[in-house]
C-alpha cells in the first residue's frame, strides 16, 4: 500500500493522495481516484467531496495553533 498525505487547503478542502479505501454508511466501497478532495466547509452538495461552495459562500478555513 503506497503512503497517503492529507493537506489542509487554505480556505478549501482537504486533499487526500494515495490509495483511500473509503466506504459509505453501508459498508459499500466507493471507486474513488488517486487523489480525492474532501469538503471542509460543511456545505458541498456532494458530501463528502468538495464542489467548490467553499469559494461561492467566501469560506474562511483558517487553523487554529
Amino acid at each position: 500500500m503506497s503512503e497517503v498525505t492529507i493537506t489542509v487547503g487554505e480556505d478549501g478542502p482537504y486533499l487526500v493522495q494515495g490509495d483511500i479505501k473509503l466506504t459509505d454508511d453501508g459498508g459499500r466501497e466507493l471507486d474513488l481516484p488517486y487523489d480525492v478532495q474532501l469538503c471542509r466547509c460543511g456545505r458541498s452538495e456532494n458530501q463528502p467531496f468538495c464542489d467548490g461552495t467553499h469559494t461561492a459562500i467566501d469560506f474562511d478555513g483558517t487553523l487554529a495553533n
